[in-house]
């Protein structure tokens, strides 16, 4: 049987908040200790890097996906089990879309958020039925919670988007709707 495969979306850096770093550490401690397989962007720094290294400290395997002009910037970690370079960002979203069964998104900046909005546009036109799953940890994602709110109140989509998204409080609540909903 195939090992299950969640995809962390996250931030290059640590954020302003310890509960961001926790919640990195506990997601990677909780997949590895599952023998989950993590499916990231491969960077070495940031809430990526605590995921990773907590992920491979339970002993689980590790795909790290980096386009070539992130390699210094992300600072590549390429003691993964797998290591794949791309040579943009959207190849980089597309193989770790493809290498997942969930999709768990954790505070972060402007790329989080694209590769959020891609995957639930994915979703939203019926080319995937993947679990994806918004961390709020201390109320991080509330004004993306707003903004889709405010998008539906003026008309831009149907209130049937917020069916394809699951919004939780912890790295621990994503790890039990996963469990739930794939295991």
């Amino acid at each position: 049987m195939k090992s299950l495969s969640v995809c962390v979306f996250c931030g290059s850096r640590s954020g302003g908040k310890p509960e961001y770093e926790l919640a990195a550490r506990t997601l990677g401690n909780g997949i590895g200790q599952r023998k989950w397989r993590l499916v990231y962007g491969a960077g070495d720094v940031g809430l990526m890097g605590s995921v990773a290294i907590s992920t491979q400290a339970q002993g689980s395997e590790t795909f790290g996906v980096i386009p070539t002009h992130l390699i210094h910037k992300e600072v590549a970690k390429r003691d993964l089990t797998q290591f794949i370079v791309t040579d943009n960002m959207h190849e980089r979203k597309k193989v770790m879309f493809m290498n997942s069964d969930a999709i768990v998104l954790l505070p972060g900046g402007a790329g989080s958020l694209d590769e959020f909005f891609e995957v639930l546009t994915w979703a939203q036109l019926d080319l995937h039925e993947k679990p994806l799953l918004l961390v709020n940890v201390a109320n991080y994602w509330s004004p993306l919670i707003s903004l889709i709110d405010h998008v539906i109140l003026e008309g831009f989509a149907e209130k049937s988007i917020k069916n394809l998204f699951k919004v939780v409080d912890s790295a621990e609540d994503a790890l039990a709707t996963i469990q739930t909903r794939l295991v």
